[in-house]
C-alpha cells in the first residue's frame, strides 16, 4: 500500500491562497473542475463501522477515473491503493455485481497546485467553507511547506472530509459521516441532518 500524509487547513478564502502559492512558486496543475464520487460498502457496513477508518470509492476526477481504498491507522498516516479505470458508471456496476451497495453519492470541486515535493489542493464540498489540503511523502515535508505557504502547524487538522464537517457542524459525532448522507450536491438544500446538528451547538442556521 501506498503511504500518504495529508493535512487540512479550514475556511481558507481560495483567491488569497492562490496568491500566496503564486508568490511561493508553486504550479497550478488542473484547475477548478467538478469531482463526482459513489462510496460503496457491503450490506452489513463493514467498511463505515470502526470509526469510518476505511473507505471504497469510485471517483470521477474531470480528467481521470480512479477506485481508491483508504484505512485510517493510528497515526496521521493513511494507507492507500489507488488505480485508474475506464468508466465511472462500468466500475460502479462491476463493484455492485460482486455484492457492493452505494451508500454516499457526492460531488466536490478540487484545484490541484505542485509545491516543491508535496501537493497543494483547494477544496470545496457542498455546505462547507472552503479549505486546503496538502499531501506529501511526510510529516516533515507538509510542515515544511505549510510554514511557506503561511500556516502555523497547531491549526492543521488531520483525518477525511468529516474533519472539516464536524468543525462545521459540531453536533456531529466521531461516529457520524457526511457520508451518512444518501445524497452530497451543489445546489441542494442544506440537509435536516446537518441543521439538527448545528442547532445542537446552539447555533443559527
Amino acid at each position: 500500500m501506498q503511504v500518504e500524509v495529508e493535512a487540512k487547513f479550514l475556511n481558507i478564502d481560495h483567491g488569497k491562497m492562490r496568491n500566496a502559492l503564486e508568490r511561493a512558486g508553486a504550479k497550478c496543475e488542473h484547475p477548478m473542475r467538478l469531482m463526482k464520487r459513489a462510496m460503496l460498502d457491503y450490506p452489513d457496513g463493514r467498511f463505515q463501522a470502526n470509526e469510518h477508518r476505511k473507505r471504497l470509492r469510485v471517483r470521477d476526477e474531470g480528467d481521470k477515473i480512479v477506485i481508491n481504498f483508504k484505512a485510517k491507522n493510528d497515526t496521521n498516516y493513511v494507507h492507500e491503493i489507488e488505480t485508474e479505470v475506464e468508466s465511472f458508471d462500468k466500475m460502479i456496476q462491476l463493484l455492485e455485481a460482486i455484492g457492493l451497495e452505494v451508500y454516499s453519492r457526492q460531488e466536490s470541486k478540487r484545484e490541484t497546485w505542485h509545491y516543491k515535493n508535496v501537493e497543494v489542493v483547494l477544496d470545496e464540498w457542498p455546505w462547507l467553507d472552503a479549505y486546503i489540503e496538502i499531501e506529501g511523502p511526510s510529516e516533515k515535508a507538509i510542515q515544511t511547506a505549510a510554514s511557506d505557504l503561511g500556516f502555523d502547524w497547531k491549526d492543521a487538522k488531520f483525518g477525511s472530509v468529516d474533519t472539516a464537517y464536524r468543525q462545521k457542524y459540531p453536533g456531529m459525532t466521531k461516529n457520524e459521516s457526511i457520508g451518512d448522507l444518501k445524497d452530497v450536491k451543489f445546489g441542494d438544500a442544506l440537509p435536516e441532518y446537518l441543521a439538527k446538528r448545528m442547532k445542537k451547538n446552539g447555533q443559527s442556521i
